[in-house]
């Protein structure tokens, strides 16, 4: 759907979004079959993965079946994939337990496990790990520090996207301070995002903006910059070429190209309440059902 829609842009305008595509599950080894399928049947549109999500606060409770772990295989496999062809991602997993003790997050020793196993693949963590009720610890900027001052860990960068997660950021003038300090050492690796759902105003929309002043005033201005602008440009440009650069050369290797599954022309849907059926077309296949006796 999002890339149908991207197709229909004029290409000016297209100049203006960089897609990510969603829709897999991330605890299926087939889950890298559907990515590649997805950049072969639509060349030149994706840059990226994601958001997805492993630990989510609310969410992961109310998965049926086999619920998603960074210590499953299946992530391997798609962090591998994404290696492979440049793909950025974005990776949504709580730092920690909805009632997290301690000082030291609950997963936080799995993630930086998994960061390290995938040196190649540009990851954006998303909202640095907290949410509505996943707040962070007395460590946590330290942690963050730690990460940012291992070389091993380069190609990881943060995101502070999200009024939740602003909330905890401009809580007062220690957090405004001490993660200023952080984002000051460090500007090339953290972005700013709205992540704002469904806003009904351009209000409602850079809300989150608006909520990081106290920070944007607290940055040095070519940290600023860095945040709101710079770091997404420098990532999603870097993954545009390498993600281009695999399709023209995997399309190559197809016998007979992309499958495209085209949408019904225009006009031809019904309202979903109209349990009538109306004529087929004549290319439609309809179900034939026996005469009642």
């Amino acid at each position: 759907m999002i890339a149908r829609q991207y197709l229909r842009l004029n290409e000016s305008d297209r100049e203006r979004f960089d897609p990510f595509t969603v829709g897999f599950n991330p605890t299926d080894m087939n889950a890298r079959d559907h990515v590649r399928q997805v950049l072969l049947t639509f060349p030149g549109v994706f840059v990226g993965i994601g958001e997805f999500s492993i630990h989510k606060e609310l969410v992961t409770s109310k998965i049926v079946g086999h619920a998603a772990s960074v210590k499953n295989p299946a992530i391997n496999e798609l962090l591998s994939f994404a290696g492979e062809v440049g793909l950025l991602v974005i990776l949504h997993c709580d730092i920690n337990e909805m009632r997290g003790v301690g000082a030291h997050p609950a997963h936080i020793d799995d993630l930086r496990d998994i960061f390290s196993r995938h040196p190649d693949v540009n990851i954006i963590y998303a909202h640095t790990g907290l949410g509505r009720f996943v707040g962070p610890t007395k460590t946590r900027v330290e942690l963050l520090a730690d990460i940012c001052e291992d070389h091993s860990l380069d190609h990881v960068y943060f995101d502070i996207s999200w009024d939740e997660v602003a909330k905890w950021l401009v809580r007062d003038e220690g957090t405004i301070q001490a993660w200023s300090q952080l984002i000051n050492r460090h500007p090339t690796r953290f972005l700013f995002g709205t992540d704002s759902v469904a806003p009904k105003s351009q209000e409602a929309y850079l809300k989150c903006y608006e909520d990081y002043q106290p920070l944007w005033k607290a940055l040095t201005p070519a940290a600023s910059r860095s945040v709101r602008l710079a770091n997404y440009e420098r990532l999603v440009n870097t993954a545009r070429k390498k993600v281009r650069a695999w399709e023209g050369q995997n399309l190559d290797d197809e016998d007979d190209g992309p499958i495209v599954i085209p949408f019904p022309a225009k006009g031809s849907t019904r309202k979903a309440a109209n349990l009538t059926p109306s004529p087929a077309p004549a290319a439609e296949v309809r179900l034939l059902l026996p005469a009642r006796r």
